[in-house]
């Protein structure tokens, strides 16, 4: 199934999300370029133009993810949840967990565009929830 998405360019310079590899064995989410050259030095944290807006659906918005590369080199992305009804400017807000200053040139992919169907649910308090096998064992449960 094909969901089209609107994109505007806020600067010619902006590039489309772009998918590497499509088809049946396609990838799960679109590449998301760097509008401006940009550095993060070790612990900074830092908002990342890329000169695009996005018109969802109602029934859809998009989960913005690291891209596996950077993460292996500690930029990683924060708060990257993109509503439907949301029209300002995509930033991806990267955090440098490395060691070294890290240089973004214009056009770099540095994250992830994930397409998600919303669903609107409805929150019922309960004095207690059901048992499971698992239970309250949380992260890392099942081992290293």
């Amino acid at each position: 199934m094909i969901v089209n998405i609107k994109v505007a360019k806020l600067h010619p310079e902006a590039r489309l999300p772009h998918y590497a590899h499509t088809g049946i064995h396609g990838d799960l989410a679109a590449d998301v370029a760097a509008l401006e050259a940009a550095e993060l030095a070790p612990g900074e944290i830092k908002a990342v133009r890329t000169g695009l807006t996005f018109e969802f659906p109602s029934e859809y918005g998009a989960l913005v993810h690291d891209r596996s590369g950077l993460a292996l080199k500690g930029i990683c992305t924060l708060a990257g949840v993109i509503d439907p009804g949301y029209r300002g400017e995509l930033k991806v807000v990267l955090t440098n967990l490395g060691k070294e200053i890290f240089q973004i040139k214009a056009g770099d992919r540095i994250a992830q565009l994930r397409i998600v169907r919303r669903l609107e649910v409805e929150f019922t308090e309960v004095d207690a929830i059901s048992s499971t096998a698992r239970d309250v064992r949380g992260f890392g449960s099942t081992g290293t």
